[in-house]
């Protein structure tokens, strides 16, 4: 499991860059002023989250026996940005606004990620 965090961590955090890059080169004459806002909400998400993602994997490979909840919290991570980074994508891209119903349901995982996080730290033994 650290592998395929450490491994999407580095996607995120790759894409994240990518994403910032292309919204503020290719997009600023393509898209609103509002978009590119949406468009750069999500691409820093991504990274606050790849960077957390990344904090998980690193736990993970000191701890003798990592706790669930460091797992549930990794994964937590990851669906929150698929949902909430990639609706606001797609909003800022589409300028479909009904889409917008589905990043709360990103950001409810990615605010649990961080609480699930919070009680894996309680029963961590280093």
């Amino acid at each position: 499991m650290t592998q395929i965090f450490l491994t999407v961590a580095a996607i995120f955090g790759g894409l994240s860059v990518a994403g910032g890059a292309f919204g503020a080169h290719a997009l600023r004459e393509k898209i609103s002023e509002r978009s590119l806002e949406i468009f750069d909400t999500g691409a820093r998400y991504q990274m606050y989250h790849a960077l957390a993602l990344l904090l998980i994997a690193i736990l993970m490979s000191r701890l003798e026996s990592p706790p669930t909840t460091l797992v549930v919290s990794g994964w937590l991570f990851i669906v929150g940005v698929v949902i909430f980074s990639g609706s606001l994508y797609a909003i800022s891209l589409t300028g479909i606004k009904s889409l917008g119903a589905i990043a709360p349901l990103g950001g409810i995982a990615l605010m649990a990620g961080w609480g699930v996080l919070a009680i894996s730290a309680g029963s961590m033994k280093f």
